[in-house]
């Protein structure tokens, strides 16, 4: 286990080591370096989050890790639950996908993604099942090749052999700009069954403020890669701009869409996403106050979070900590906090790349300390399953 000194004083803080004989952990409270911002980027439209008489999220939460799936991957990235339980995670490393057995930890390769070009932070990123998987079963993958970062669907058939078993890829988007740095590679189907993207900047910070670039954005279009109506421009899948690096992405319960977005030196953020929004960057990092960039509504030191994925469950919204190494969750009422972030896991498992809702109060949390990044220990990276509150 990863217990430096500030984790070793946190455990003699609150107890930790009985939580841990019965598979609890639970993380200081006080989460200090990380602000809450209020109404930021509130869509007047759209109303609050909860309905008359229902209460918000409890200010205190708690973090209990309830099993491993799987252990021993090799820079796992993007997973996308399969309806029977079974997972899909993609190497980002070695441009594979594979299928981990939810009962067995048991994994087992279906294919290789062709034209994948790891390097620096890119390479095979986010997964996503269609919106019509149970007919269609297609794979929609976010990569990065020698010239771009693109989005290609797969059929994924069980009837074939293990490692034969994906389609030849269609590319349903091409020409997002790729870099060492900076690739984003999130996506998800939203609840209007569009497909949104989480694009970088690759280092070039002007592309973010360039409404013609494809650079630090949030992209939403349809499965086929077409622009959606209701989109600010007709004829453009770009629904937000000012981003540095997108790598999280997630609704609430009343269909907000929420982004995770990685700081330079000074401010991460978890950000409301709206429409035509302008989150700043590189004008702006963290709050700014200004006229014409929507403010984050919670921030960080980079050191604390340098944020991926995020997801919601139990009233809040969850971000897993690359560089802070925790799992952040942020309890909101409709889209102000109700209280200062709170920090769990703090250096237990490493660096935190994905976590996804489950439903309910249950969790996936992927680890990521064999991104060349890491200090990866016997059995990394894992898949662990969490119950929040």
């Amino acid at each position: 286990m990863r217990y430096g000194p500030m984790r070793l004083t946190a455990v003699a803080l609150v107890g930790c080591g009985a939580l841990l004989a019965t598979g609890c952990s639970s993380g200081s409270g006080a989460g200090a370096p990380a602000t809450a911002t209020g109404t930021a980027g509130t869509s007047p439209a759209r109303g609050p989050s909860t309905p008359p008489g229902a209460p918000p999220p409890p200010a205190k939460g708690s973090v209990t890790v309830t099993g491993e799936i799987a252990k021993g991957l090799e820079s796992p990235w993007g997973v996308a639950p399969l309806p029977q339980g079974d997972l899909l995670v993609a190497s980002r490393d070695r441009g594979t996908i594979s299928r981990v057995d939810a009962a067995t930890g048991a994994v087992t390769p279906i294919g290789e993604v062709p034209g994948v070009a790891p390097g620096g932070e890119g390479g095979l990123l986010g997964l996503a099942l269609s919106p019509s998987y149970a007919s269609d079963k297609l794979v929609y993958a976010y990569f990065t090749t020698e010239s771009d970062n693109r989005i290609a669907r797969m059929r994924y058939d069980e009837q074939r052999p293990p490692g034969q078993q994906l389609g030849a890829p269609d590319t349903v988007f091409r020409g997002i700009p790729k870099g060492l740095v900076h690739n984003g590679g999130r996506i998800a189907f939203g609840p209007d069954k569009m497909l949104y993207v989480g694009t970088g900047e690759t280092g070039d910070t002007g592309l973010a403020q360039d409404r013609a670039s494809l650079g630090g954005k949030i992209l939403r279009m349809t499965p086929d890669g077409k622009p959606v109506h209701g989109n600010p421009e007709a004829d453009s899948v770009v629904y937000s701009w000012g981003h540095r690096n997108v790598q999280g992405l997630a609704w609430d319960k009343d269909k907000r869409l929420w982004a995770a977005e990685f700081g330079q030196n000074t401010w991460d953020e978890l950000n409301l996403i709206e429409p035509g929004g302008n989150y700043g960057w590189p004008a702006a990092e963290g709050t700014a106050g200004r006229a014409g960039y929507k403010d984050p509504v919670a921030q960080w030191k980079t050191e604390e979070a340098s944020p991926s994925g995020i997801a919601w469950a139990a009233g809040s919204v969850w971000m897993a900590g690359l560089r802070g190494q925790r799992l952040w969750r942020i309890p909101l009422d409709g889209t102000r906090p109700v209280a200062q972030p709170e920090a769990f896991l703090d250096g237990r498992y490493g660096r935190l790349r994905t976590v996804i809702s489950l439903g309910g109060d249950k969790l996936l949390l992927v680890t990521s300390e064999t991104d060349r990044r890491g200090s990866p220990e016997a059995g990394d990276d894992r898949i662990l399953t969490l119950t929040v509150t």
